[in-house]
């Protein structure tokens, strides 16, 4: 008897799954009637959200971020430049996000996927129009020294909305940022000199006398939210992405007010955590 029930539910397993890849749809919409979705999320419910700053040791800030099994790596490096004419006050930021084959079934090998670019400029055009960044903070010395701060993304597992999870590694990452210690040399070139300073070989003055955070202000989060007939489905799978053909850009202001509360919250914890340890 207790062998033919568990044949009778692998064989209903099997039929949902079947009934699942043949009419995705239709197995959406079976649950969306129900307000709910396959994932026993509500339709305006995000998935679960992790924050792990200082996933790289060799980059000056980092973090791992998962939004349900969408998984970012985000990592900042600071190179000295000579600023522009036009802002001899300013550094600059340059901003790239990479999508390799083992994020997805999707991203084939040798090909680069078309949704990184557009990602990149997304997050780039977000970043410095929100202001978050002041790049006069950037400025070591005007019009002479300024930090190029260097970020990069990499998509380990696309999973759904990955604007938001690359966003938010961003944010996180530089919030973990730690500028290092310059001196300038005879010549007047600004130059790293953390690892003299530790070692207490350097006679020269610092121009900054210790490791110093960003000033993060105006931070900005996002909640993608797609419309399925009459249902806004929020923080959508890869597989709610992939059935939803028509993408609709739809007014869920209630529904990010909300998401942008839990990140904060969630990325004040990391922030804790991290200071903790």
């Amino acid at each position: 008897m207790g062998s033919s029930m568990a044949s009778s539910d692998l064989s209903a397993d099997m039929e949902i799954d079947a009934f699942r890849r043949l009419f995705p749809v239709q197995f959406y919409e079976r649950h969306f009637v129900k307000s709910l979705r396959p994932d026993a999320r509500t339709l305006n419910a995000a998935r679960d959200t992790t924050v792990a700053l200082g996933a790289v040791s060799s980059a000056n800030g980092s973090a791992l971020v998962k939004i349900g099994c969408t998984t970012m790596l985000a990592a900042v490096k600071m190179e000295i430049m000579t600023p522009s004419t036009e802002s001899p006050d300013e550094g600059n930021l340059a901003i790239e996000f990479h999508m390799p084959p083992i994020c997805s079934p999707l991203v084939r090998p040798g090909r680069p996927a078309d949704a990184a670019p557009v990602i990149s400029k997304q997050l780039a055009d977000t970043i410095l129009s929100s202001g978050m960044i002041n790049l006069k903070e950037l400025c070591l010395v005007s019009g002479k020294a300024a930090w190029m701060a260097y970020l990069d993304i990499c998509c380990l597992d696309a999973d759904g909305a990955l604007f938001d999870a690359a966003l938010l590694s961003a944010v996180a990452a530089f919030s973990n940022l730690r500028i290092p210690v310059v001196s300038l040399n005879d010549e007047g070139r600004v130059f790293i000199m953390s690892e003299e300073m530790e070692e207490g070989k350097s006679k020269r003055e610092p121009v900054n006398n210790e490791l110093r955070k960003l000033t993060l202000s105006n931070i900005p989060f996002s909640l993608s939210c797609v419309l399925h007939k009459n249902y806004i489905l929020a923080d959508p799978t890869a597989e709610e992405e992939s059935i939803i053909e028509t993408s609709v850009t739809v007014d869920c202001v209630a529904l990010t007010k909300q998401r942008v509360q839990e990140l904060q919250q969630i990325l004040s914890e990391a922030i804790s955590d991290m200071e903790v340890d």
